[in-house]
């Protein structure tokens, strides 16, 4: 059975990838044609249908790399070069989710205080939930320049700008989340509590926080990965020399595209894992609160 179960889940996903890659592959190669003709015209070089692909996808500064040229750039990068080493990716990852992971925490912490009182004050309902939805309308790349010119004219530099804006972009799905968990429990069960003569408190901490922890770790994986998204925005505008969005940069300014591709890899490997990691804290407190395994 669980092979079965197995089975059904790699296969579908398997036969995407494999798709993707052709696909991937063919545009390479038609992207990559009218430079590599180009070349070929001024080399007095004429060749083969073949060789004539196998060129296009082997180009050093390709329109579009090839995913082996990418595979072979991650590789290179992550395993054969020093940790320390200005062209690591697993450097520059770090770089990027040490500020993803403060930011998360803060977008974490703030959003479940918004939440909370949310759910308990009316005033906040009606008054602080429109301006939270309203702040998510206002492009993050607007505001990151902002706030990094700000901090910056008060000294305040390095992790904490970054950190910051992956707070405003983690926050907001963590309070969306936390206020439909804390309102989850059904008018039954609330007036049991009452019927016990519960405090607000109990009835916050017996039965509107358990009931939320499934909301809340839904919304920490959607909120983990908005948080990588806000550090690798926020290292563009202050010219950072590590990071994965140094890494964007430097790759647009020397028009090198693998590298590009490469970093791009890196952070999609970084937030899936982020995302697994949270996945997997949140299967352990379900079955700590007495859960069943699905």
């Amino acid at each position: 059975m669980k092979s079965d179960t197995l089975k059904d889940r790699l296969v579908p996903v398997l036969t995407i990838l494999v798709v993707l890659v052709v696909v991937w592959y063919v545009a390479a190669a038609l992207m990559n044609a009218s430079f590599q003709r180009d070349m070929d015209q001024r080399a007095n070089q004429t060749r083969g249908t073949i060789e004539f692909i196998e060129k296009t996808l082997s180009q050093p500064k390709p329109l579009l790399p090839a995913p082996h040229q990418v595979v072979q750039n991650v590789f290179e990068n992550t395993f054969l070069r020093k940790l320390s080493s200005n062209r690591s990716l697993v450097y520059h990852s770090w770089v990027t989710l040490s500020s993803t992971l403060l930011g998360f925490g803060f977008g974490t912490l703030l959003g479940i205080v918004i939440a909370v009182g949310i759910v308990h004050i009316k005033a906040l309902d009606r008054s602080l939930m429109p301006w939270v939805i309203a702040s998510q309308t206002i492009p993050i790349l607007a505001i990151a320049p902002m706030v990094i010119v700000v901090l910056g004219a008060i000294n305040i530099t390095g992790l904490i700008p970054k950190a910051l804006i992956s707070t405003y972009l983690s926050f907001f799905p963590v309070t969306v989340g936390m206020v439909k968990g804390l309102r989850s429990p059904e008018v039954m069960f609330l007036d049991l509590m009452r019927t016990y003569n519960a405090t607000p408190a109990q009835t916050f901490w017996k039965l509107r926080v358990p009931a939320s922890v499934p909301f809340l770790f839904t919304s920490m994986k959607v909120a983990i990965a908005a948080s990588l998204v806000g550090a690798i925005v926020g290292e563009l505008p202050t010219g950072a020399v590590a990071g994965i969005g140094s890494k964007l940069l430097a790759g647009s300014y020397y028009s090198q595209t693998i590298d590009i591709w490469a970093a791009l890899i890196a952070g999609s490997v970084l937030a899936a894992g982020l995302v697994a990691i949270v996945g997997l804290v949140a299967k352990i407190v379900d079955r700590s609160m007495g859960g069943r395994p699905a």
